[in-house]
């Protein structure tokens, strides 16, 4: 074999270009590496809070947390902030919970928060009232896009990313539409997110999902999807004598108390107390009709809140990430988006297997797992 060797004839210039260019190509390299290894610590972090070990300690900063009030124009909010010790000007990062009645506290957002301050973001967790009380409103928009500004004044580091888990995912993607609120918002993660909440609603009644196309195909919903609805129309499924009773007892359903729902089944007239007994069988299609029915006279206010026909103004990077077997929000919502969100910012979309409805899955094959690692390595990078 013959020795390699570089020949004259290219000349100094031509062999310092070459040296220039692989080295360059080396730092790019280590560069997407960089990334890619904090998004693996995130996911690790995210999956289990506890998890150790020397490449952890080598990845990742303490956090500090902060129990604050946020001072918005509608009012106070309640609102933790993580911050990563040793990093002197961290980025900004807003993580908006979804429907869950823990709000900020709902363990999996507390683990995701704090293993994003651990990859040297200060995270801002706000309290949306209304999807803490299983509620999507519009006034949550302003909550949403005003947590940004604050941080940002509070760090001084310029814009920061947003990420907007399930239902707050498409409430976050109208915030970034306004212009009051997109010049303080760097980029927008959206997780297990909405194009139409009527759409959504149809689905967790029929257990079809609407697709872009005009198809529409089988995909099993989750229960507790029309049990959320029906707990934000009960005039339209109960008496008006059933109904402080029946927020009740559905409050306790959705809170996993059924023994406490079921106590109060007796203090319900017939009517009323046949509606719940479908709801806590998991019945859901003994109120398909009235479901239906329920959906078609709200279409109005629910298209005030979904972001379908109202990004024609986003002007903000956006990354779409949905688990393909989501059952509460189906994956098909994102192939809505990918279609909605125009294509100059739209910078990534995957659905994908190893991602549940607002986490990921630890089961997920390993050719999955790197497909995540990828996206939200390019999501991270974006996001500094």
């Amino acid at each position: 074999m013959k020795p390699f060797h570089i020949s004259p004839r290219l000349g100094a210039g031509k062999i310092l270009a070459i040296v220039l260019l692989a080295f360059l190509l080396a730092m790019m390299g280590l560069y997407g590496l960089r990334y890619k290894l904090h998004s693996y610590a995130v996911l690790i972090r995210f999956l289990n809070p506890r998890a150790s070990g020397l490449f952890l300690r080598w990845e990742t900063y303490p956090v500090e947390t902060q129990e604050i009030e946020l001072a918005l124009t509608h009012g106070s909010v309640r609102a933790r902030l993580y911050m990563p010790m040793g990093v002197a000007h961290p980025p900004g990062m807003v993580i908006v919970h979804g429907i869950h009645h823990l709000g900020i506290d709902e363990p999996r957002l507390e683990s995701f928060a704090h293993a994003a301050a651990e990859n040297g973001f200060a995270v801002l967790t706000p309290e949306i009232a209304a999807l803490a009380d299983y509620r999507v409103d519009a006034a949550s928009i302003a909550t949403i896009g005003e947590s940004p500004a604050w941080l940002e004044q509070r760090l001084g580091t310029g814009a920061v990313t947003i990420v907007g888990v399930s239902f707050a995912g498409g409430l976050s993607l109208l915030a970034a539409s306004d212009p009051r609120y997109a010049r303080h918002i760097r980029a927008l993660l959206l997780m297990g997110a909405y194009d139409s909440l009527a759409r959504v609603c149809r689905f967790l009644a029929t257990n079809e999902a609407e697709l872009p196309d005009g198809r529409r195909e089988p995909y099993k919903a989750h229960d507790y999807g029309a049990s959320v609805f029906v707990y934000s129309h009960l005039d339209q499924f109960f008496p008006a004598g059933d109904l402080e009773v029946a927020h009740r007892a559905l409050r306790d359903w959705l809170w996993e108390r059924p023994q406490d729902a079921q106590a109060l089944l007796a203090q319900l007239s017939p009517a009323g107390r046949a509606t719940m007994n479908s709801l806590m069988a998991r019945q859901i299609g003994e109120l398909r009709e009235k479901l239906l029915d329920a959906i078609q006279a709200d279409q109005s206010q629910l298209s005030a809140i979904s972001p379908e026909g109202k990004l024609g103004n986003l002007r903000v990077p956006v990354f779409v990430l949905h688990g393909s077997a989501d059952d509460i929000i189906p994956s098909t919502e994102s192939l809505w988006l990918e279609k909605e969100i125009p294509g100059k910012y739209l910078r990534a979309a995957l659905i994908t297997p190893a991602f549940f409805h607002a986490d990921p899955d630890k089961d997920a094959s390993w050719q999955d797992e790197l497909r995540l690692v990828g996206f939200l390595a390019d999501f991270l990078r974006a996001a500094k």
